[in-house]
């Protein structure tokens, strides 16, 4: 992947920060032959990255399931890079003023032990890791983005991050017998006690596990590494309803707990 930007991957990633940092939400169709393709899109959001100005906290992954993936014409799953900031202890609340046009999406957060290696297996994942539930408010800067925003727009646009929010976090191995346990992980969500969905681990690439193997070798082809600290939003359980106002639950079985989120109007 060529790592040097042309002016107009340069100028793209700052409009892109500046709706960030606005919250005026640019159009998508005045940016569909912006970037020409997916290594284009993934130096626009390096760049975006970069003037973010703040430590990289981890990365989400998205497309992890056949069904988003067909909606964004997509063969394989996509990364955005996540500030360290956008990374919450749950139970915490949210402003929608906050976010832009955010979802809400049921996810496992792993998070690095130590720097992951591409030549890592599964089972190797499974024992430099922690694992713990999850809610993903995914969010872009492009308005009427879902479920629309072409693929490398997506990428472009730090694969439309927002907030994660995690919960208690324990070693992965001590949660987990094993790599195919993961996959079985069931979750219900809620908004304020109203039961809305239900989800299982094995949505995302079959097991969650898989998703952050892709990431790390994703990575590592770019010349990046996940390291130690950093944390993976591994992929939704769920297709994802708007983020609303109120309290926001999801429950995990397999004795993981539970995520609490409340959100605010203003």
């Amino acid at each position: 992947m060529t790592t040097t930007t042309t002016e107009t991957e340069t100028q793209f990633a700052q409009q892109l920060f500046d709706a960030y940092q606005t919250q005026h939400a640019l159009t998508m169709a005045d940016f569909t032959d912006t970037v020409a393709d997916e290594d284009a899109a993934y130096r626009v959001q390096a760049q975006l990255t970069t003037l973010k100005n703040q430590p990289v906290g981890g990365y989400k992954v998205s497309l992890t399931s056949e069904e988003t993936q067909k909606m964004f014409d997509a063969q394989a799953p996509l990364y955005g890079a996540q500030v360290s900031n956008h990374f919450l202890a749950a139970p915490t609340t949210v402003r929608l003023g906050q976010l832009m046009t955010p979802l809400v999406e049921v996810e496992l957060v792993f998070k690095a032990k130590e720097k992951l290696s591409p030549d890592d297996s599964l089972e190797d994942l499974r024992h430099k890791t922690t694992v713990a539930p999850g809610l993903e408010l995914p969010d872009s800067r492009f308005a009427d983005w879902f479920p629309d925003l072409p693929k490398n727009l997506v990428v472009a646009d730090a694969a439309v991050g927002g907030l994660v929010v995690y919960g208690e976090e324990r070693d992965t191995d001590q949660q987990f017998a094993s790599v195919d346990a993961v996959a079985t992980v069931k979750c219900s969500l809620t908004h304020d006690n109203e039961h809305l969905k239900d989800g299982v681990a094995s949505e995302v690439l079959g097991n969650p596990l898989k998703s952050l193997h892709w990431l790390v070798g994703k990575l590592a082809a770019q010349g990046k590494s996940l390291t130690a600290g950093q944390r993976v939003s591994s992929g939704t359980f769920v297709l994802p309803p708007f983020l609303t106002a109120g309290h926001w639950q999801a429950d995990f079985d397999q004795d993981l707990g539970s995520v609490q989120l409340d959100v605010t109007n203003d």
